[in-house]
């Protein structure tokens, strides 16, 4: 049910995985984009699940720098990085795979990349889902962050870290903590990114998200020209997809049965 390849890119190899259900339909395949210490690894068995839920094939690739993708051989570019994933690691899965049109689903900075890609690729994006998205620079979520650059200044911490990048780890974390606290963020937003989205979006955001309120997924909303279903799951932080892990898999099933495009 599941594969394992690397992807060669200019800057490094790529890592992905594919899990294809036994009665795989022929509908576009569903992609994901990890959050800030993401890797394919931490994503579990959402993955597979998913898969089996929606009966599509289900594509995850570490960024390089991330998991089991080389390094990266510089510095992310704040906040640039975020939209530059459409035309950067994502627009080389797309072609290794030979992938024409997509649905995305996008955790946490991944689902600002999601954004960003859905707006780039237009009429190609099938649909586009957003879990404890980040759209503009809210004081929570940097409040977020600094208390996160405490926390891993503790050895076991960046050991536990470790486990899932190796010897990339302070990479990973600068790449996390310095960006986001970096000046440029002051006045950063998705705001026309999100004006230029024309794919139906559910926008999925725990209640209790340390890193981010409500506000984010409302500012999808208010900002799309596009349907937009927010789902607010009250009791929730910022890993809806782990703590309510079944009701998230069959919104998203609901989500993409209704917007289902086979594909060609």
């Amino acid at each position: 049910m599941d594969a394992e390849t690397f992807i060669p890119t200019r800057r490094g190899r790529l890592f992905a995985k594919i899990w294809t259900p036994d009665t795989a339909s022929h509908f576009v395949p569903v992609i994901l984009l990890h959050d800030s210490l993401g890797s394919v690894t931490l994503w579990r068995d959402f993955p597979e699940r998913l898969a089996l839920e929606t009966g599509r094939k289900v594509i995850a690739y570490d960024r390089l720098g991330f998991g089991r993708s080389d390094p990266h051989p510089a510095r992310l570019a704040p906040p640039e990085f975020i939209t530059d994933e459409a035309h950067g690691d994502f627009r080389a899965v797309l072609g290794h795979f030979e992938i024409k049109d997509f649905a995305v689903l996008g955790y946490s900075v991944g689902g600002g990349m999601g954004i960003g890609i859905a707006a780039h690729y237009g009429a190609r994006c099938e649909a586009l889902v957003t879990m404890s998205a980040q759209t503009f620079a809210e004081p929570q979520t940097l409040a977020g962050v600094r208390a996160a650059k405490s926390a891993f200044a503790a050895e076991d911490q960046r050991a536990r870290l470790a486990k899932y990048h190796g010897d990339k780890v302070d990479w990973v974390l600068d790449a996390w903590i310095e960006s986001w606290l970096s000046p440029q963020f002051d006045s950063w937003s998705l705001d026309t990114r999100i004006a230029a989205i024309t794919c139906p979006v559910l926008a999925i955001h725990g209640g209790n998200d340390e890193f981010g309120s409500t506000a984010h997924a409302k500012r999808i909303k208010d900002g799309a020209t596009c349907p937009v279903t927010v789902s607010v799951i009250g009791h929730e932080g910022h890993t809806p997809h782990r703590g309510s892990a079944g009701r998230v898999l069959a919104e998203v099933r609901t989500f993409l049965d209704s917007n289902k495009r086979a594909r060609l």
